[in-house]
């Protein structure tokens, strides 16, 4: 379900011309620091007409015109901008502008926050007719070019995707002669529009509605809608409140995910990080390629569980075990953050590197209701599970009092390593996308008799041929 955000500012940015045919809407986003937020897509709703308009980023501009059915040169007395071509361009386009009326016109390019890009104000007497003129633009991104005559108005909407040698409007000349009388025409057909122009009818005093969208961390979140009686151009700051997502629930928009496998997981947010609840166990690489199960070389191991070796574990307890290799899925070592390493994880995961561990681990410390005691160190208890740990009677250690760990969900179990089998109840081990050396990776540990969370990047820990357990983090 869409989260409902708070939109608050209204900014009139335009004011109401008479004569115009056109009325130009555009939206930006805002956070409650005023910091600028991308609008993913806006729904506009005339509630008079009946109709529904919906424009995508980068456009953040709608252009309605106030006629119905006919060519707006036509209902504007004969003077009209046509669609320039080709929309969208890269540099220079060519824009037609048809007057019924001989005499000076006025022609502006605004960005898409409004700043002018450039103007210009022909002192001689355009002739009847359509002319032509040459427009670059020096800036990616979306324009809206106006032009004005003895009171009336038309705007279009460009899109220049790539940088043009300045800023300037160029007069071409006549393309047509001489225009139609606007007194004979009883039907037109409609001009094409672009995106962002509607073909729906608009008249000045229309019930309006506007609702933005945008992504906030992973979520796409909704606004509060606006309702008002639309009469004049307008430019709409929409205000997204940020809601604090609190540590330990599901990732806002992935709540859970599945892998290949079709097993499902729990995600659990802690920090700034999307991770999984649960550790891994899937039997198949996300392009459906089966791992070798159980094999004797455990250099190559690509997966191996506890209940193999008798024990009560089963694997959606405590997940599978791989190697290192298995995990990596011939990927090079990363300790980037994210990592860019996908291996086993499903898509849209990836392995977490020695940078992102330690991203978890400082922020958890940094946390006092993390931390057991006075030593910031002491923070396994609050990653690791309530049950399935061997008791300790180290006071702040994992297996000491387990019903009280477990503060920020994480929900590490003791699965232990392929290795020594002995070690299930006693260690959570996890690899990481960071290679030590041709022979170790780091690996992540918490232990029941130990207070704290090692992130052990020295060798001889993490040997690859070990099988460690898997946790992902969302992309």
């Amino acid at each position: 379900m869409k989260k409902i955000l708070c939109l608050v500012a209204v900014a009139l940015t335009g004011i109401f011309v008479t004569f115009a045919q056109t009325v130009t809407l555009t939206f930006t986003g805002r956070n409650a620091a005023n910091h600028y937020m991308q609008l993913d897509r806006v729904v506009i709703t005339n509630q008079t007409k009946g109709w529904s308009e919906t424009i995508y980023w980068p456009d953040t501009t709608l252009i309605m015109q106030n006629v119905t059915g006919i060519d707006e040169s036509v209902a504007n007395g004969g003077f009209g901008l046509s669609q320039n071509n080709p929309n969208p361009f890269i540099g220079t386009t060519d824009v037609n502008l048809t007057v019924a009326d001989a005499g000076a016109v006025t022609l502006e390019i605004v960005d898409g926050n409004g700043r002018v890009a450039v103007e210009t104000t022909h002192a001689l007497s355009l002739q009847t007719g359509t002319n032509q003129f040459r427009v670059s633009l020096s800036a990616v991104g979306t324009y809206v070019m106006t032009a004005r005559q003895n009171g009336k108005t038309s705007s279009i909407k460009m899109v220049c995707n790539g940088a043009g040698n300045g800023n300037r409007i160029e007069y071409i000349g006549i393309v047509e002669t001489p225009y139609y009388d606007v007194s004979t025409m009883v039907t037109a057909t409609p001009k094409s529009h672009t995106r962002g122009t509607t073909t729906n009818p608009f008249t000045f005093g229309d019930q309006m509605e506007y609702v933005g969208y945008a992504t906030l961390n992973g979520e796409e979140v909704e606004s509060q809608h606006i309702t008002q009686i639309q009469s004049a151009p307008q430019t709409f700051v929409l205000l997204f409140s940020e809601t604090p997502i609190v540590d330990g629930q599901p990732c806002p928009g992935t709540p859970t995910l599945t892998d290949i496998d079709g097993n499902i997981y729990n995600t659990v947010w802690i920090g700034t990080q999307c991770w999984m609840k649960e550790s891994l166990r899937t039997t198949k690489y996300p392009d459906g390629t089966i791992l070798d199960s159980f094999p004797t070389n455990t250099d190559n191991a690509y997966w191996m569980y506890a209940e193999n070796n008798g024990s009560p574990w089963t694997k959606p307890i405590v997940g599978l075990l791989y190697s290192w290799a298995a995990v990596m899925n011939e990927a090079e070592s990363s300790n980037s953050s994210p990592s860019g390493v996908q291996g086993i994880c499903p898509d849209g995961w990836h392995v977490p590197s020695s940078a992102e561990w330690n991203h978890l681990k400082d922020y958890v410390s940094s946390q006092s209701q993390y931390i057991c005691g006075d030593d910031n160190t002491n923070i396994g208890k609050a990653l690791a599970d309530t049950a399935w740990w061997s008791s300790s009677t180290t006071p702040c250690s994992v297996g000491f009092e387990p019903n009280s760990n477990n503060a920020t969900g994480f929900s590490a179990r003791p699965a232990g390593h392929f290795a020594s089998w002995t070690t299930f109840g006693i260690y959570s081990c996890f690899w990481s996308s960071t290679e030590i050396n041709s022979d170790c990776a780091v690996e992540i540990l918490l232990q029941s008799n130990w207070p704290g969370v090692y992130v052990q990047d020295i060798a001889p820990n993490g040997p690859k041929n070990y099988a460690y357990s898997v946790r992902c983090v969302r992309d």
